[in-house]
């Protein structure tokens, strides 16, 4: 991983925040010498949009069970909306709305329409128009079983319960898993609006980092239980990019970027590399080195995530 991608994030208020969290696992720590979590210190500003990426294992569920005191860390605490989760648990949790990634239920026998009063009772926000309206677009019927809804139509109803009580704070694991491309677009167009009628702040887990691109202000990502980068989606857009040079017969390279360099391709003297820092000093260096860049371009957001979790140090 590239040694100068920064993970702490300035200023505040956040809407979210983690200070060094760690969870450890007794069975994995004494065999593997490994931690689920390793002080992690999760910035979300309040009102934004938080993309949380890392391969499968990495730890971003544990991470989002201990913001809602389902799960208690080892070290460290978390807070939501100014409250810490290990001391007022249940005031933490009335204030966020939260799709989980599993669409276990324990009201199988229930029908939604039952379901959705049920839950609305727990909110006093709730806002039965904006419900109706999300059983409409989510396409769900109040007289199904909930234990006989597809994956996609529990997925639907738990977004709609997560978002009918306009919580200011939204908790969304793999929230697109089960829909189908139709309705994760139209999810992204909902997403989009809900947020201008409801001041909230949102941290999203998901793998499929594109859906997300046009919500994301910024973006954390894990590693074996690490948060390895921390920072907007601007900063990330201007500072990393891909360069391509030409480059003389028998170049060794640009030397003095070391842990810079997240990804390096050559063919010939063609070269392609991915580099973290300022566009103009990188530019210079490898202009010193003998090469001559020919265009620097940013990534998509899903190309920087996969270069970024996938790089190695040289």
């Amino acid at each position: 991983m590239t040694t100068g991608l920064p993970t702490g994030l300035e200023g505040g208020p956040f809407g979210i925040a983690t200070h060094e969290v760690a969870k450890e696992y007794r069975r994995f720590w004494e065999r593997e010498g490994s931690a689920a979590l390793r002080d992690v210190s999760l910035r979300v500003p309040e009102g934004s949009v938080y993309l949380l990426v890392g391969p499968n294992g990495a730890g971003k569920s544990t991470l989002i069970r201990t913001l809602l005191d389902l799960t208690r860390p080892t070290e460290g605490w978390a807070e939501v909306a100014g409250l810490r989760s290990d001391a007022m648990g249940p005031r933490v949790r009335a204030q966020i709305g939260y799709v989980p990634e599993s669409q276990k239920w324990g009201y199988g026998w229930m029908k939604v329409g039952r379901l959705i009063r049920h839950h609305a009772t727990f909110f006093p926000t709730w806002d039965a128009t904006y419900a109706e309206r999300l059983v409409r677009v989510f396409d769900l019927s109040v007289q199904a079983k909930v234990g006989k809804l597809s994956k996609g139509q529990a997925r639907r109803l738990q977004l709609l319960l997560a978002l009918a009580h306009r919580p200011p704070v939204l908790i969304l694991d793999e929230p697109t898993d089960g829909l189908d491309p139709v309705m994760r677009d139209e999810l992204a167009g909902l997403l989009s609006e809900h947020l201008s009628e409801t001041p909230t702040t949102v941290l999203i887990s998901t793998h499929l980092v594109h859906e997300a691109e046009t919500l994301a202000d910024h973006i954390g990502m894990l590693q074996n239980g690490v948060l390895k980068a921390q920072l907007s989606i601007s900063d990330l857009r201007r500072r990393l990019l891909r360069y391509r040079a030409e480059a003389p017969e028998g170049w060794a390279g640009v030397t003095t970027l070391n842990g810079a360099v997240v990804r390096k391709r050559q063919s010939g003297r063609e070269a392609e590399w991915i580099v973290w820092g300022e566009e103009r000093e990188i530019v210079e260096k490898f202009s010193g080195s003998g090469a001559t860049v020919r265009e620097a371009s940013p990534l998509t957001l899903e190309e920087a995530t996969v270069a970024l979790l996938s790089s190695r140090k040289d």
